[in-house]
């Protein structure tokens, strides 16, 4: 049953990631719920199967319609990755409860600006030199892909917002761009977690196929409705995110 659960979650979880990040929004607190007795490094282990399917597939629906800069990708792609299998080594030595209030803090932060910018992210809104954005963005992969290892969940989102601020991506390439770089993360933690043993396979590989089929369905939702649709969403789980960083600061604590 606990499997089963599970599994639900974790469709939920890889539609919802494939517009726009925010999965291991459902994924994380169903795990953490669902198996209170398993050590949590365990349990985020287990979670970056899922999410590594999920993300895989939905960033092959976008390389299907979106057309990358291969320099910028990769860039941001390494630096993501190093950054990444470093937050994953580190998660057993620190707290993470001290990063909560400044996540609850950026996160306000971004929801009023997106909401109060009604035009983020619906064109690509600035040209910048392929030099600066793979200086800019191996930038935003370093601190983005350690936060990932580290802890998690709402990485899609900081990166599509990260890629439309910075870069100034639209909301559909931003969302392409931010995929393929999550997969990135999820590789390099999933390998520090496996090299530490901490995934339960039998609950991973089910979760994955879920999460899968999730995947698809979210990513060609979002390619068929554009920007506007996608920028909907993403305010939508942003808050989603406030409400569950605000509980864990101010009620759990």
């Amino acid at each position: 049953m606990e499997i089963i659960i599970l599994c639900a979650f974790a469709f939920v979880a890889g539609f919802i990631d494939s517009i726009v990040g925010g999965g291991g929004l459902i994924q994380t607190p169903a795990l953490l719920l669902s198996l209170p007795k398993v050590p949590i490094p365990t349990l985020l282990g287990t979670g970056k199967i899922p999410s590594l399917t999920g993300t895989s597939v939905a960033a092959w629906q976008y390389g299907k319609r979106v057309e990358f800069n291969a320099k910028v990708l990769v860039s941001v792609a390494i630096c993501a990755l190093i950054a990444a299998y470093l937050g994953a080594q580190t998660v057993s030595l620190l707290d993470s409860k001290v990063l909560k209030p400044l996540i609850l803090f950026i996160l306000i932060a971004i929801a009023i600006y997106t909401f109060l910018k009604k035009d983020l992210g619906n064109s690509v809104s600035k040209e910048i030199s392929e030099n600066k954005m793979m200086i800019y963005g191996g930038l935003i992969g370093l601190v983005i892909g350690f936060y990932d290892g580290f802890f998690g969940p709402g990485t899609g989102s900081f990166f599509i917002l990260a890629f439309i601020m910075v870069l100034g991506l639209d909301f559909l390439n931003a969302s392409a761009y931010a995929k393929v770089i999550n997969c990135v993360t999820n590789i390099a933690a999933l390998s520090a977690f496996i090299f530490n043993k901490q995934v339960l396979y039998h609950i991973a590989l089910p979760m994955a196929l879920c999460n899968m089929a999730g995947g698809l369905m979210g990513s060609k939702l979002a390619l068929s409705k554009g920007n506007e649709f996608i920028r909907q969403f993403f305010l939508l789980v942003i808050c989603l995110l406030i409400a569950r960083y605000a509980y864990e600061v101010f009620i759990k604590n």
